[in-house]
């Protein structure tokens, strides 16, 4: 039975991953703390309650790409589901809650639940189209093409125009999501700053005019 902190997490969340998420177990996980390893094999889902997840796969000389951060309602583990190894490593962003669910639960709620295999499934497609997309900006955008598509996909609207980056994201972070060194990043962010796009704040970085096509 969840505490009252932890049932104040569940009520954060759809209906319908609510009423799966409260049949798990939860767990926390300490910042930097290895949910799953890349390879290995497993049959949990894990339910983020709160806190930061981060999805990656490095080679065996330590560089790294990253293929996600993930929050509050969102879930990583699904991949694994047909009995498959682990397609990625899954690393506590920062101290983390997650309601932990077996494949064998997940089947009972199915069942009571039919609905719920299409959101999965939805889920399941999403990702998968979003693989495809960053599989296609690695091969036709160079290095400048997929920061700006990341930093645009990251922008929330505001009031006076403007697109709010609240995730601050340092430049070996973006480096790892974009495929490139972050020396490279550094150069690149220094020059949309120069240029009048990108400015940074304490809420994190906007970007204040549209970003060429071409750099």
């Amino acid at each position: 039975m969840p505490n009252l902190a932890e049932s104040a997490l569940f009520d954060r969340l759809p209906d319908s991953l609510r009423a799966l998420a409260q049949r798990g177990e939860v767990k926390r996980f300490r910042k930097h703390q290895r949910l799953i390893e890349e390879g290995t094999f497993g049959d949990t889902l894990y339910i983020i309650l709160a806190g930061r997840l981060r999805a990656s796969s490095a080679d065996d000389r330590g560089r790294e790409i990253v293929y996600g951060i993930y929050g509050p309602g969102e879930y990583l583990g699904e991949m694994s589901l047909d009995g498959g190894p682990r397609s990625a490593s899954v690393v506590a962003q920062e101290a983390a809650v997650c309601a932990v669910i077996t494949r064998h639960t997940l089947q009972e709620h199915i069942a009571a639940h039919p609905a719920f295999a299409f959101e999965l499934l939805e889920r399941v497609i999403h990702r998968a189209r979003l693989a495809t997309q960053s599989a296609r900006s690695m091969a036709l955008l160079d290095v400048y093409g997929r920061v700006a598509r990341l930093l645009e996909s990251l922008a929330a609207p505001q009031p006076d125009g403007s697109g709010l980056i609240a995730e601050h994201l340092t430049h070996a972070e973006i480096a790892s999501r974009v495929g490139c060194s972050r020396e490279m990043i550094s150069r690149l962010m220094k020059d949309l700053e120069r240029g009048g796009y990108v400015t940074n704040a304490a809420d994190g970085a906007r970007i204040v005019a549209r970003l060429p096509d071409r750099w």
